[in-house]
């Protein structure tokens, strides 16, 4: 196998512009996804930087506004390659599925924000690309929601994305077991929707 770290959109617009993240606590999962970055440095694991760019006129992540910079904590590591993007999945429209057939990478790692958006998007998107996908849940964040179809909080956002993810999609696994298989050079667990299935309707 061979991987690619992932790392979306962790732009200042989460931090401290219009879209805080609520959970995990920003500054938690920001904390691991600098130590997947060194991580991955360390293991010769290419790192992507995905960033979302929106007109200059734009609410959100306008191109050139302090809120669209990327962290410092981020942007001051070194990366392999970097992708801005106007979607939410960081293969619409950009050239992120040809680097990762360029490099022959067949795993991507996904870190950054947010939860139930771009790094949702991204995975399935890998996934249906033929790549294997590895999903941090304490390296990737949620806000809540409430519009005319209901109303979730962060943490719910999270943890049902974390569950569709596992039963499908990716392998769900914390900071600490990526690194712990990074190091082994192993791959994660993955689990099925069979199996996710199953033990649902085993459990009372």
């Amino acid at each position: 196998m061979k991987r690619a770290l992932v790392v979306i959109d962790v732009q200042n617009e989460y931090f401290t512009g219009n879209l805080p993240i609520a959970f995990p606590p920003r500054q938690e999962s920001l904390a691991n996804i600098v130590a997947t970055m060194d991580v991955a440095r360390e293991h010769g694991v290419p790192v992507v930087i995905v960033r979302h760019t929106a007109p200059a006129e734009s609410p959100l992540f306008a191109k050139g506004s302090p809120s669209w910079e990327l962290r410092e904590e981020v942007g001051s590591r070194p990366y392999d390659h970097l992708v801005d993007k106007t979607l939410a999945s960081s293969f619409a429209g950009t050239d992120l599925a040809e680097w990762l057939a360029a490099q022959k990478i067949d795993t991507v790692t996904i870190t950054g924000y947010m939860t139930q958006n771009c790094d949702e998007s991204t995975a399935r998107d890998a996934a249906h690309l033929g790549l294997k996908v590895e999903f941090l849940s304490d390296a990737t964040g949620a806000l809540p929601l409430s519009n005319n179809a209901g109303t979730a909080t962060a943490e719910e956002l999270h943890n049902h994305v974390l569950v569709v993810m596992a039963s499908n999609f990716a392998a769900v696994a914390t900071t600490a077991e990526w690194i712990d298989a990074v190091r082994a050079g192993e791959p994660l667990p993955h689990s099925n929707i069979w199996v996710s299935t199953e033990i649902a309707r085993a459990t009372p």
